[in-house]
Parts: structure tokens; sequence; C-alpha cells
């Protein structure tokens, strides 16, 4: 579907798009079509899809999957589709919250680990891409289009402006691939800033810090080292609410053979790894 189909279909079902929802439709169908070849979705594949919308990336989609799930949250999209039927018979439609949805249980239900292809609304993304990262041992890939910052963020490397805690998080069970950048003219709303699509590939289990002491323990200290990111590692780590005394912090990063001057940025996933597993000791 076009600029002009989609704009139609909007008015005439009273589908405006809703502000509160982040929706913004992808209008070029060529843009479409990278993102399906470029996602490395097969035949013999069962996609989740994250938001339908009116279907520009399902009905093609469709056509070179096994299968698609759609979770939708818009009510009225969801009446549109069962009113006019217009969805391939592989499609399942869910009318669902994607981060009210039980992931796990939904891989359980596809007999898979989960494919997932998705144009995120920018304010979902953060919390959708922490949400996967829960349940990343019943993740294969996802293909995600996400605002450029936050795609760049994702991806960066340590030592770097956009390096931070989902960097980090997604560095130790995956790896990340920058497939293709879209310009905000390609969506109806058009939004203020551009996108970027990319892939993640998971690594499968077990995953290294599933040997620490406590449970999330990584994720707590990696966010606390860049609450602070403009403070040594010691001192964001010692005025949070971990309590772990300064010298504790100090005796942890020598140990791995760190400087106590160091700053989060600075630090790699297996370096963030190897503090929290000398902090179990200290």
């Amino acid at each position: 579907m076009n600029r002009h189909d989609i704009k139609k279909i909007l008015r005439q079902e009273e589908l405006a798009p809703k502000k509160k929802l982040g929706q913004n439709f992808l209008v070029c169908q060529q843009t479409v079509d990278k993102i399906i070849d470029l996602s490395g979705a097969t035949s013999s594949d069962s996609i989740l899809e994250l938001g339908v919308g009116l279907g520009s990336l399902t009905k093609p989609l469709a056509q070179q999957v096994k299968e698609v799930v759609g979770l939708e949250i818009d009510r009225g999209i969801i009446r549109y589709h069962d009113e006019k039927q217009d969805l391939p018979a592989n499609v399942r439609l869910v009318h669902q919250d994607l981060l009210k949805q039980d992931f796990r249980e939904l891989a359980t239900t596809m007999g898979s680990t989960l494919k997932i292809m998705a144009n995120l609304p920018y304010s979902i993304s953060n919390p959708l891409l922490f949400k996967l990262l829960e349940i990343r041992e019943h993740m294969d890939w996802a293909v995600l289009m996400l605002q450029k910052e936050v795609g760049q963020r994702l991806a960066a490397k340590s030592g770097t402006k956009a390096y931070g805690v989902l960097s980090v998080l997604y560095n130790g069970c995956s790896d990340i691939t920058t497939l293709l950048k879209v310009d905000a003219s390609k969506f109806h709303p058009q939004p203020k800033v551009d996108s970027v699509v990319i892939k993640i590939d998971f690594h499968p289990p077990p995953y290294p810090d599933r040997h620490l002491a406590e449970p999330h323990k990584l994720v707590k200290i990696v966010k606390a080292g860049f609450q602070q990111r403009r403070k040594t590692l010691v001192n964001a780590l010692a005025s949070s609410a971990l309590g772990y005394s300064k010298e504790q912090i100090n005796a942890a990063l020598d140990m791995g053979g760190l400087s106590a001057k160091i700053r989060a940025e600075a630090l790699t996933y297996d370096n963030f790894l190897h503090l929290c597993q000398h902090l179990d000791q200290s």
C-alpha cells in the first residue's frame, strides 16, 4: 500500500492515527519489500509481528513465510481486519498490548523460538527491548524498525557517546546488524526523526551471567553505572541503592584489571560481568 491508499483507508474507516499509541504507518512498499528480503525469513518460518497496523508488512510477509501471528493493540484496526477479511489465511490476528504479552507462553504455543518483525512505536521501544532481554532464551531473532537514535545505541561499541545500558546487555547475548536506514518521509503521519531497521540475532543459551549469585544483578549494576555516566564507576555505584562501598567496588575493579577512575562507558560486557562476579566475592 502507498501513502494515498493508507490515508484513504484511515479516513474512510475513521481510523485516525493515535498519537498515544505512537502510530506511524509505513507507506513505502519498496521499503517493506527490502525489510522482508533483508530479514532472512524463509518459507518454513513462523513469524511474530508486533503491531500489524493496516497490514502493509503483514500481507507480503505472509506470502513468504509459513505463518504470521500478529499482535495489535488498536481495537479499531482489529475491527477493520475482521470486517474486511483482508488478511491472508496464514495470518492469525491477536488483540494484545505488546508490553503485557507473555512471550514465553507464545513461544510454547508457536512451537519454536520466536522470530519477530516489528515497526515499533517509539514510545515503547525501550521497554520492549528490555522485555525481549528477559525472554532471550525463547528468542531466535528480531528485525525491528526503531528510532534512529535507539538503533544506534543498541549497536554502539564501548567508548562511544551512544554506548549505554542496552548496548552492554545486548552485546552479551546477541549480534546486532543494521539492515536499513529509513527516512521519515516513508511514514504517515511523518515523524520528526528518521528510523533504522536492525536485526538482533540472539545467541543460544546458556548465557554467561546465569552463574551470578543474584538474578538480574548484572542489569542492576549496568543501569547504576550509566545512571550517572559522568561520574567514575566507583562513585556511580557507591551512590546507588546497591549497597556497595567504594572499597568493595575498587577491590572488584582491581581484580578485573580496571582503573579506579574508569567510567561505565569504557567497560565492555565482559568487563561488567567480571565486575559482578568479583563483587559477589567481596
